[in-house]
């Protein structure tokens, strides 16, 4: 059977997959542009976090979060079940460890909402698998404006949103690729273009070694030609 055959497409099936961690100061747009791939690919899900804050008017469990107690959240820290967390304004806030990876193994992408700590922690416990991206507003003076705009938060709330941007604005060299969000358009183009072509990479692909074997078998038949440039072992991809 051919490798390109219609029935055979393992590019297709079998793949494992990336976390794509997405931050930004308060008012930057990451979290409109991290709903708005998530919509337009079936094979990204959108990470839930963990929290202890109160659910607000119209969220619900286990779509915007997972609502704990506070005894709930430390005892979950205290089995290691979270990939990061972190005390935000008073409240815990953290990634169930096992949701993620069962998503990797099953071939799903997952994209992060988060902080620059939060992505700092998971990248350091599954440095192959996570991608980086930081988005910055075109100036800070929008940046405020969105902030205002929203008229969702006290006066206190949103000074304390731009004291905590000013500081995760610091941490942009940390990322792997940094987007300056003057126009979403253009803004999300260059998050899809990101996200597709990191799902590329050779280590993300294993069954890539397999499919270059058959190419070969193909090419050459049932003889190597003398002279024909040497075949390589096959190996796993290394991810890079």
């Amino acid at each position: 059977m051919s490798p390109v055959d219609d029935h055979a497409k393992p590019w297709e099936t079998v793949r494992r997959g990336l976390l794509l961690l997405v931050s930004s100061p308060a008012g930057a747009g990451k979290t409109s542009l991290t709903r708005t791939l998530v919509a337009d690919h079936e094979s990204l899900i959108l990470s839930i976090s963990a929290t202890t804050r109160p659910p607000r008017p119209g969220e619900q469990e286990a779509r915007e979060y997972y609502f704990k107690t506070r005894a709930e959240f430390e005892a979950m820290i205290a089995a290691g079940e979270f990939l990061e967390y972190a005390t935000v304004n008073g409240n815990y806030y953290g990634t169930p460890r096992g949701p993620v990876e069962a998503a990797l193994e099953a071939g799903d992408d997952v994209i992060f909402d988060i902080d620059w700590q939060g992505a700092k922690q998971v990248a350091e416990k599954l440095p192959d698998d996570a991608v980086r991206v930081f988005i910055l507003p075109p100036a800070w003076g929008d940046l405020e404006r969105r902030l205002k705009a929203r008229a969702q938060d006290s006066e206190e709330i949103m000074e304390q949103r731009l004291r905590l941007g000013r500081e995760e604005i610091q941490h942009w060299q940390q990322y792997d690729y940094v987007i300056v969000n003057k126009n979403f358009d253009r803004a999300y183009a260059d998050l899809g273009h990101i996200y597709r072509a990191e799902r590329m990479k050779p280590g993300r692909n294993p069954w890539l070694p397999e499919f270059v074997e058959g190419l070969l078998d193909e090419a050459y038949g049932d003889h190597e030609p003398t002279g024909a440039p040497p075949r390589t072992t096959m190996m796993r991809p290394v991810q890079k």
